[in-house]
């Protein structure tokens, strides 16, 4: 019985595996669209100072070139230190909220945004706030379209995995300055 069973297996085997019939005819080319924003999400840079002036608030509006969905995942992340290794600086970046411990109280920095704009803001209670915490900060912001976190599984709260995964160079980042 073994052997029908097997002799029956080789025959549909070789029936079927030498079957190929002609190449179809080739697909039609899709419609070429205009250039348009990257789907794989963008990362920018703010530098500026908080003052009393602008309310401890820094505001930018998104660059012009990247439209920003109500399903995109916006991330900002400060440079919180620079550290030498190898003979070379390294900023050393942390997503926001961010907070830090004082003796008469706490710093934090945080954010809001819109579609159109992000706001990074410093709130504090200590007594006074010195310029290390307010003076020529810098943010990194990136805006992230939730497919692409959802499928790639990134680490959001890494700037070096999140700009790794949107294959991003650091010399390319677009630079925005709000110091006056």
């Amino acid at each position: 019985m073994k052997t029908i069973t097997s002799l029956f297996l080789i025959l549909a085997l070789a029936v079927f595996s030498s079957c190929e019939g002609p190449t179809g005819p080739a697909g039609l080319d899709g419609e070429n669209g205009k250039d348009g924003t990257s789907l794989l999400g963008s990362v920018f840079q703010v530098d500026g100072s908080f003052t009393t002036a602008n309310k401890f608030t820094l505001f930018s509006a998104f660059p012009s070139n990247l439209k920003v969905n109500d399903t995109d995942i916006v991330m900002v992340y400060i440079r919180w230190d620079q550290v030498e290794e190898g003979g070379e600086i390294l900023n050393l970046w942390r997503a926001l909220p961010q907070t830090a411990i004082m003796e008469d109280g706490l710093i934090q920095y945080n954010f809001d945004y819109t579609m159109a704009s992000v706001e990074i803001f410093l709130t504090a209670t200590v007594n006074e706030l010195s310029s290390e915490w307010t003076d020529n900060q810098v943010f990194r912001v990136a805006v992230l379209p939730a497919e692409v976190v959802l499928n790639k599984s990134i680490d959001i709260n890494s700037l070096n995995s999140v700009m790794k995964s949107l294959e991003v160079n650091p010399n390319t980042i677009k630079k925005i300055s709000l110091t006056k």
